[in-house]
Formats: C-alpha cells, sequence, structure tokens
C-alpha cells in the first residue's frame, strides 16, 4: 500500500462535495496510482488510447455518452491535459451527466490550456500532489508506521526542538534524500540517478515544448541550471537574460512556465512595512532535489559538496510547503531581508500568527532581527539535528 497524504481528503471527496476531483502535479508522482488505489472499481478513460482521444476531441455531449457505462458512476479520465481543450471537455462531462462522479488526473498543460478555456469555477476542486514528503517516504520505505503532519505541527507551537532521535538513520535517509529526492520510483531504487536523467532528458519540458511555449528551448534549459545552481539566493532576471542573451522579460515568463510545471516554486518577500524591506527579487527553490542534481548531472556524496547547506535549506522548505498544503494548515510562506543584510530564511504566517525560521545545517548563532521588528512573532531553528521531530 502506498500510502499518500491525500489519501482521505481524496476518498471522502464525494461524501462532502459533488464537485468533479481535479488532481494535478507533475509527471511521474504518482497521480494514477493513488486514483486507481482510491477508486478501484471507476471506470478509465484514458488519454493514451487513440480512439478515446479522438472522441474526447470532438467535444460533442452525444459522442461522449457512448464512452459511459450506465453501470458504474465513478469516471477518470486520465492526463486530460493531452486535449487540445481539457477545460472544455470536462465542463461538457459535468454539465450534461450530472447523475456521475468524475476525477480528472493534469499535468502542467492542464492549467495552462485552461487560462484561456472555458471556466470550471464551482465545477471542480483541485488536489495537488508532489513529490513525496518525507513521511511519506519514511512510511512506504517501511521505516514509520503512519503518515504524520508532525514536523509542521511542532515547528508551529514549540519554541524549541529537540535533537531527532529514531531507531533508523535518519541523517543517512536525509543525505540520500537531498541527493536524489522524492520521486516514488526511488522508493524501491535507491540511487537510481539514470532514472533522474531520463527524467531530465525525456520529461521536464515535455509538456512546454508540446504546447510551443518555449521559444528557445537551449535558452529554457540552460535556464533551469543557473537557477539550480542558485536555489535559495535572490533571483535577479535583468543578471540572468544577461548570462543568456535574452530579455528579462522572457526569463520572468520562463520561470513563470517552470512554476506551473511544477519545477520550481518561489518565495516573495515578507513585510508589512516595505520602507526598507526588498520587495521585488525572490527565492527559487525546486520541488525536488533529484531533479535539480539532475539537471547539474553532480550526485557527489553530501559531505564533499559545497551547496550542502543551499540543499538542507530547499529541502526543508520544501518539506513544510508539502505539508501545509496537505494539511490545509492555510500558512503564507516568505523570506524576509532588508537593505542592511538582515535576513530570515522561511516565514510562516497567516493572520494573526508568524513565526520565523532561521535553517542551518548546524547550532550556529541566530539573528533576531526580525523578532525586533515584529515582536509578536515566534522565532525557531532548524537544523540537521530537530529537522524531523
Amino acid at each position: 500500500m502506498q500510502d499518500r497524504h491525500l489519501d482521505q481528503a481524496i476518498s471522502n471527496h464525494f461524501q462532502e462535495r459533488k464537485q468533479a476531483i481535479v488532481l494535478l502535479g507533475p509527471r511521474q508522482v504518482g497521480k494514477t496510482t493513488i486514483l486507481h488505489k482510491l477508486f478501484s472499481n471507476a471506470q478509465l478513460l484514458s488519454l493514451d488510447n487513440e480512439s478515446i482521444y479522438t472522441t474526447l476531441e470532438r467535444y460533442d455531449s452525444s459522442s461522449y455518452r457512448l464512452l459511459l457505462s450506465p453501470n458504474n458512476r465513478q469516471i477518470i479520465i486520465d492526463e486530460i491535459q493531452k486535449l487540445t481543450d481539457p477545460g472544455r471537455c470536462a465542463k461538457i462531462f459535468y454539465d450534461q451527466f450530472p447523475s456521475y462522479q468524475f476525477i480528472l488526473t493534469g499535468s502542467s498543460a492542464y492549467n495552462i490550456k485552461n487560462k484561456t478555456s472555458e471556466s470550471l469555477a464551482g465545477r471542480k476542486i483541485d488536489y495537488h500532489l508532489y513529490p513525496l514528503s518525507l513521511s511519506e517516504y519514511l512510511t512506504q520505505s517501511g521505516l514509520e508506521s503512519s503518515l504524520t503532519y508532525s514536523p509542521l505541527i511542532k515547528i508551529l507551537n514549540q519554541d524549541h526542538l529537540p535533537p531527532t532521535i529514531k531507531p533508523y538513520d535518519h541523517q543517512g535517509i536525509l543525505d540520500e534524500l537531498l541527493l536524489y529526492g522524492g520521486y516514488p520510483h526511488l522508493v524501491d531504487h535507491q540511487r537510481d540517478g539514470k532514472y533522474l536523467l531520463n527524467l531530465v532528458d525525456s520529461v521536464i519540458l515535455k509538456d512546454l515544448t508540446e504546447l510551443s511555449l518555449l521559444e528557445n528551448r537551449a535558452a529554457a534549459i540552460s535556464l533551469l541550471r543557473l537557477l539550480a545552481y542558485q536555489i535559495g539566493s535572490l533571483v535577479n532576471y535583468s543578471e540572468l537574460a544577461g548570462r543568456l542573451s535574452i530579455d528579462s522579460r522572457t526569463v520572468q515568463r520562463y520561470i513563470n512556465l517552470f512554476e506551473q510545471s511544477y519545477l520550481i516554486f518561489t518565495l516573495k518577500p515578507y513585510s508589512q512595512n516595505p520602507r526598507d524591506e526588498i520587495g521585488k527579487m525572490p527565492k527559487i527553490y525546486y520541488y525536488d532535489l533529484g531533479l535539480r542534481n539532475a539537471l547539474l548531472d553532480n550526485f557527489t556524496p553530501i559531505s564533499s559538496r559545497g551547496d550542502a547547506e543551499a540543499l538542507f535549506e530547499n529541502f526543508v522548505i520544501c518539506e513544510l510547503l508539502k505539508y501545509n498544503s496537505y494539511g490545509d494548515f492555510g500558512y503564507h510562506f516568505n523570506y524576509w531581508r532588508t537593505k542592511s543584510g538582515s535576513e530570515v530564511d522561511l516565514v510562516l504566517s497567516k493572520p494573526n500568527k508568524i513565526l520565523a525560521i532561521e535553517i542551518k545545517s548546524s547550532n550556529r548563532r541566530v539573528n533576531k532581527s526580525f523578532i525586533t521588528r515584529y515582536p509578536h512573532a515566534r522565532l525557531t531553528v532548524l537544523t540537521r539535528d530537530n529537522y524531523w521531530v
């Protein structure tokens, strides 16, 4: 059983809602697997089937009706992003066949195409599936018995976090995840760098290429690699444009497309009073460090790397982002930096609650300028010794 944090929310969906399920995420993170597990008796309409693809491309309710079984009211439409207009297809199904429950899977192209598609507002609930969280990895590896949001919960409620004590080598597991990431394939095929290199070559820009959104594919790959070198650093669009000999608007557009493709995510600066805080440049992180390292073709052990601290920072922020999303905690993610150079790696905030998190490979002196600026905030330090609590 491949446990995922989304299992309960998705399996209970139709008990609470009538809207269609739209399960989104990068390729090969297990979208089809989770739906086969939770809706094992559902009728599957796969866009890999040429006949089904041709029928769905007609956008005709009479044709669609011929595909539906009268004896099975749950329908999975797999990889709906392959259609020219996936939103229009989903809207026809939802409006014309109200007695059915629809479950759709899509990659980045679904979001991109639907920006110019008929709206599904009110007809769907989106769920996002990412590469494995640490909790999912440990559970699927048999090292933990159940999934948990405990790391985020304890960080939100405790000022001082105790050292991690586990019956297994959690530091060794951390090193593996910093190098090879959390794609489900890696649970049973550890240290499979060839898999990740192939993922980069064959999958990483597949949607964007098929949609003809990259005028300069070579520049796009070069940009991804430049971003991979500077995870956790401020991103200057003009500087990147100069290094790639393209204009800064193209750099910004490509970065937005990479975000929609679930390759990277950005943190914007936090401020309640922006007069002396830098308010424009984001920080960039990768959803999966294995993919990031494959882009650089660098799986050198952590002990010999100059970017080990940046990898750990990326890992922690991405872990907390996954728990925040899956558990619906509702926190905004930002970083904080002043013109004078004071900085906090991560700020989690929502009304009446602010938590500043310093992420360090080892215990070092912490800059408390943020608490001086925001006295009602709390400050927590995460290190390799207490990251898993």
